[in-house]
């Protein structure tokens, strides 16, 4: 760079070295989106110093057509603007062209979940292993147990390995859950995730008689509970028997799988809010996207009209 321009980055660069003192790779990071910024407004035969706002959107226009993900797009938008201050703040501009720019949108990633056909399939491999007799049948008891509770209530994993012992004595259909900000939500159970936990707790005491848990799901950890990277890594090799990969399953993605069913077969949104503990409802309609991708590979594969596009193509 060697117009004028480029003088006035240097000096935007130095200025970010000593008074900010910003870090070599942030200011090699600076220098490289100002050149790509001289670069494209080359091709308008327009000099950075006299860009207009629309030069500049037409410059992150340009990087959405170029296929920049979002993230890098608001990299180089925060150089531009904190170059653009620069220069009205030493009176090279009498404007600042970046003041009315808007970020890029982030997508916001779609949670990880299964479809309801998988979900039985692990439940019932569960079921059918905590059957077998055993010296390690209590653990896969708990596994049933903790996997029932997890699609019955879609339970936070924290909230999940930490209930109290009390739980095995109540015999409801209802649990009152702890959740964050220690906000107490009451959750139905199934009949299902009854009968495991009733299984459970029977074996539990078969094995360690009257000695009375904390919690339900004991542990020697330092929280007393069993840990959650525990039930994690278990309820992976469970999936890995089950058929289902491995990177595709966690205790949240049982948790996902709990709110998008609920929603694909009719239940009001607010309500699954409610029983996920979600302070904001927008957290919640995450899983109607989920629903509407669903939705959309649904037609675009089985609607005869589509069907026939793709052969067209």
């Amino acid at each position: 760079m060697r117009d004028l321009s480029a003088a006035h980055a240097e000096a935007f660069l130095e200025m970010m070295s000593a008074e900010r003192g910003a870090a070599k790779n942030t200011l090699v990071s600076y220098e490289k989106d100002l050149e790509e910024l001289r670069s494209f407004l080359m091709t308008r035969q327009v000099s950075m110093t006299a860009a207009s706002s629309a030069d500049l959107q037409a410059f992150l226009g340009h990087m959405a057509k170029e296929g920049y993900k979002a993230s890098s797009q608001a990299r180089r938008l925060s150089a531009i603007r904190q170059f653009y201050k620069f220069l009205y703040a030493d009176n090279i501009r009498t404007d600042d062209p970046s003041g009315i720019l808007d970020a890029p949108k982030k997508s916001r990633t779609l949670p990880k979940t299964l479809s309801e056909a998988e979900t039985s399939r692990l439940i019932t491999l569960a079921a059918e292993e905590a059957r077998v007799p055993g010296d390690n049948r209590l653990d896969k008891l708990r596994m049933l147990a903790l996997l029932e509770l997890c699609y019955a209530t879609g339970m936070r994993v924290s909230e999940l390995v930490s209930l109290p012992a009390r739980v095995l004595g109540e015999n409801g259909r209802f649990l009152i859950i702890r959740g964050k900000g220690a906000k107490e939500r009451l959750v139905p159970l199934t009949r299902a995730a009854i009968e495991a936990v009733a299984a459970y707790g029977e074996e539990l005491r078969k094995i360690h008689g009257d000695k009375e848990f904390a919690f339900l799901f004991p542990a020697n950890s330092a929280t007393g509970y069993l840990p959650r990277q525990i039930f994690a890594r278990d309820l992976k090799s469970l999936g890995a028997r089950a058929g289902i990969r491995a990177a595709s399953l966690s205790p949240h993605v049982i948790r996902h799988a709990f709110a998008s069913h609920l929603l694909a077969n009719g239940a009001d949104l607010r309500a699954v809010q409610e029983l996920l503990g979600h302070s904001d409802i927008s957290t919640t309609q995450i899983y109607t996207h989920v629903l509407d991708e669903k939705l959309r590979d649904l037609v675009q594969t089985h609607h005869p009209l589509a069907k026939a596009t793709k052969n067209r193509e």
